[in-house]
């Protein structure tokens, strides 16, 4: 496993040209990860693309059995049948790998949320593997970890997923639909074979790649391997949002005795939520873009239950995921070896 802090680490990021890989590389630059070399690597459709690492010209690079040769880290952010099929051969080239596609589940790698370990530690996971949850996992898992020694009665959480948890296609698909309503024109439906724009979809379909209702239990499975009982499980529900990036999510909590507001917004705060002042406007998907942190609104009392709170936040999805990446690298990197 990596170790130390000299400026000599390879890195390897599969997947170097979606919407999550183009992030992680910044994420890199911006916190000064003691990267000596950043390799980019693709479908072979991408390979040749001229792009940038560390202020320098370079090109994305085709997968192959040298890929990996030197690497100490291995990030995954594309296909998951990229990570799938190439997993095996970076750790054989003696690469960590930290995967973000969600295709190492429970059991085949640890799932790691560093914000959180003082509250929920994990413990040993496979050796040279590691998965960082979507950002949607993230809000889940912090928002149980948030309540959690309050032992809710229960928790409901109501995500708004952006049209960029589906790459690039998701984005021009909701430029392109937003376009042409406007102009009195038929909308294409390739990636959610429905109309998303000026919309809240509660399903896909059906001739969408992609099932609402997976992702969603995706999600949820996801959470439940990382809490592991140590949380109360919120109840999911996710909907389609017209927006390009950013998630907004609500959160209700239901306590008997009543909790205050300021010792469950203080738990936030410990866990590296940025909580509203008083003053301050509700965060947005907005106001979240360029964030590395979850933000949220004021918590406020349901006016017709007596302990029920209504939790507010927002979040900058490509940015919280890719963050968890790389602090679970600078983690290692950390450790005595």
């Amino acid at each position: 496993m990596p170790s130390g802090r000299g400026n000599s680490l390879r890195v390897a990021i599969v997947g170097a040209s979606s919407l999550l890989g183009k992030e992680l590389k910044q994420i890199l630059e911006d916190r000064h990860f003691p990267a000596s070399d950043t390799v980019l690597l693709d479908e072979s459709v991408m390979a040749g693309t001229l792009t940038e690492a560390a202020g320098e010209a370079t090109f994305i690079r085709a997968l192959d059995e040298d890929s990996f040769e030197g690497a100490q880290f291995a990030f995954f952010c594309g296909a998951l049948q990229d990570a799938e099929r190439n997993r095996r051969t970076a750790e054989a080239a003696g690469a960590t790998v930290i995967d973000l596609t969600g295709s190492l589940e429970a059991g085949r790698a640890q799932a790691r949320i560093p914000s959180l370990d003082f509250v929920l530690p994990t413990g040993p996971g496979e050796a040279g593997a590691y998965s960082s949850p979507a950002a949607a996992t993230i809000i889940a898992c912090t928002v149980a970890a948030g309540l959690a020694k309050f032992q809710p009665k229960r928790v409901a959480l109501l995500l708004f997923a952006p049209v960029s948890e589906r790459d690039q296609a998701g984005i021009e698909e909701l430029e392109g639909q937003t376009a042409n309503l406007l102009s009195f024109r038929g909308i294409e439906q390739t990636v959610f074979d429905a109309q998303v724009a000026f919309n809240l979809l509660a399903g896909y379909g059906p001739e969408s790649k992609a099932s609402l209702a997976d992702l969603r239990a995706r999600i949820a499975r996801e959470v439940v391997g990382y809490l592991g009982g140590r949380a109360a499980v919120p109840a999911i529900q996710l909907v389609q949002a017209p927006v390009f990036y950013g998630y907004a999510f609500a959160a209700y909590a239901e306590f008997s005795p009543e909790i205050s507001h300021g010792d469950l917004e203080a738990a936030f705060a410990s866990l590296g939520v940025k909580v509203a002042k008083t003053e301050d406007a509700a965060p947005s998907n907005v106001s979240v873009a360029g964030e590395n942190e979850i933000h949220l609104g004021r918590i406020e009392s349901d006016p017709n239950v007596a302990g029920g709170v209504w939790i507010w936040g927002a979040v900058d999805n490509l940015r919280l995921a890719a963050t968890n990446a790389v602090r679970i690298a600078e983690e290692l990197v950390a450790k005595p070896a």
